[in-house]
């Protein structure tokens, strides 16, 4: 169990935690608070950070060290490792001594050769790839320079950070798609506006007209918008 004065400081993370997601803080800030509060809160944690992948791509986000965004790296070239594993599959993966766990042998010889001897992974989320997006998924990584099991505590701890980084990551992308959508309202209303001139009709007409072409051309609205007000915009 924790003593009072670990207590405290739970109490007193949860709090800066929850300030943060409360007020228009950017996400860099709310994940740069998870995982230094990781860090501090949790013995034995010397380096934290968060990876998200989006299909071919990867970031290391909020990391405590470089040797984090290097250990990430090699995971996407390896193809393999504790952090890829949650992010993609387990959904928590720990891992007590790299030198002795032969789950992946590549990534195992250079996290010990850069000074880490134990993971804990946290899954953030995860959506598969479809014909429209390439996916997503992400995770909450805690590295060690010793070898080290985590106890029960500390994992529930690492849940409770994870949940708040992953809600983080889910608003702004929230936040993301109403802008984007917010602009694609505006592009739209501007190529009506167009339409409606060019060839006298009223608003839904136009509307029509757009949707008729977008299913013709197989091409979305938005994409059509666009061209028309860059059309118009030319002559």
């Amino acid at each position: 169990m924790a003593d009072k004065s670990e207590q405290v400081d739970i109490r007193s993370a949860m709090a800066e935690l929850a300030a943060n997601f409360g007020s228009p803080a950017d996400v860099d800030v709310i994940l740069g608070t998870v995982t230094s509060q990781a860090v501090s809160l949790m013995s034995e944690v010397h380096i934290a950070d968060v990876l998200l992948i989006d299909g071919k791509r990867h970031q290391s986000m909020a990391a405590t060290s470089d040797i984090a965004n290097e250990l990430d790296t090699l995971q996407i070239e390896f193809g393999e490792g504790p952090c890829l594993a949650a992010a993609t599959a387990d959904g928590t993966v720990s891992c007590t001594d790299l030198s002795v766990d032969p789950r992946w042998p590549r990534f195992a010889k250079a996290a010990v050769e850069a000074g880490v001897r134990s993971v804990l992974s946290f899954q953030l989320y995860f959506y598969p790839a479809t014909a429209l997006s390439a996916g997503g998924r992400g995770a909450l990584n805690l590295f060690s320079h010793d070898a080290y099991e985590f106890t029960l505590e500390q994992q529930a701890l690492g849940a409770m950070l994870a949940t708040h980084a992953a809600s983080a990551l889910i608003a702004a992308d929230r936040q993301t798609q109403f802008e984007s959508a917010l602009g694609s309202r505006d592009l739209i209303g501007q190529a009506k506006g167009i339409l409606m001139e060019r060839f006298k009709v009223d608003a839904t007409r136009a509307f029509e007209l757009m949707v008729q072409l977008s299913q013709d051309t197989n091409k979305p609205v938005r994409v059509l918008a666009q061209q028309i007000v860059d059309t118009a915009q030319a002559e």
